[in-house]
């Protein structure tokens, strides 16, 4: 058993919790330490019971409430050692932390297998994960933050019963929206963000492969809309064959969770 739940999910702050019965771990911690723990009481989580804090990169909207939550809780921070160097260097991990450099290969952290692949993503070195529980085969993936999808994301996350994984944005919305050119183009270049149509190109090939609950996440609040992101993904399954609440269960990350954990 997996419990799995967005904390935040969007361009104002990230973060995920996934947990067995021996505990869990967060993915970044994108709002305040005030806010996270007032989420995390919400979905009946101690702050205790978080084991490590795994990031994905060091973007504000995912390490803005880090410092102080992580170092309130005395909970070690994981993290590619590029990502490590970019926080000291802000300032934003010190010696009151405890850091770890993150592995190449998996690691274990209450009773969940931890494996990490690289993102393509404008940072100093993004990852995403794949979580095994205690089961050993129920497997859940984080895949945001990324500008394409490569052929190892791809196979790393194939399989996955759930994965959660961005739908940052409509591609004619963010065009002739507010967004200056050079924002627009750095969104939709290979190091920016998933578009709807290149999330519901990745849904496709994995529907099929065993992935049974998707959540789309981080949504722009300018240059998307959950309907339009939620339309997007159900039409590309549909051309599959597949059908919603038979096939597959399909939700829309909430910027604030106002949800139960999912539970696989």
């Amino acid at each position: 058993m997996i419990k799995f739940c967005p904390l935040f999910s969007s361009s104002s702050g990230n973060s995920v919790y996934i947990g067995d019965r021996d505990g869990g771990i967060l993915v970044d911690v994108g709002r305040s330490a005030k806010q996270t723990n007032a989420m995390l009481n919400n979905i009946g989580i101690d702050p205790s019971q978080v084991r490590a804090i795994l990031l994905t990169h060091e973007h504000t909207d995912h390490v803005g409430g880090l410092s102080v939550f992580a170092a309130k809780h005395k909970i070690p921070v994981y993290a590619p050692n590029g990502t490590l160097l970019a926080l000291k260097q802000k300032g934003t991990l010190c010696e009151k932390h405890i850091d770890i450099t993150l592995p190449d290969s998996p690691i274990e952290i209450a009773g969940l297998k931890i494996e990490n692949f690289k993102t393509s993503h404008d940072c100093a070195d993004g990852r995403g994960y794949v979580i095994t529980g205690s089961d050993g085969s129920t497997k859940v993936a984080i895949a945001t933050d990324t500008g394409y999808v490569t052929s190892d994301l791809l196979s790393k996350i194939t399989g996955c019963k759930l994965v959660y994984i961005e739908s940052n944005h409509d591609i004619a919305m963010l065009r002739s929206g507010p967004y200056p050119y050079t924002l627009q183009k750095r969104i939709l270049s290979d190091i920016g963000h998933l578009s709807n149509d290149a999330c519901a190109d990745t849904l496709r090939a994995l529907v099929n492969k065993g992935t049974t609950h998707f959540v789309l996440a981080h949504l722009s609040q300018e240059n998307n809309t959950p309907d339009l992101a939620y339309k997007t993904a159900t039409s590309a399954l549909c051309e599959t064959g597949a059908l919603e609440n038979r096939d597959y269960i399909l939700k829309v990350a909430e910027p604030e969770n106002q949800d139960k954990p999912i539970i696989i």
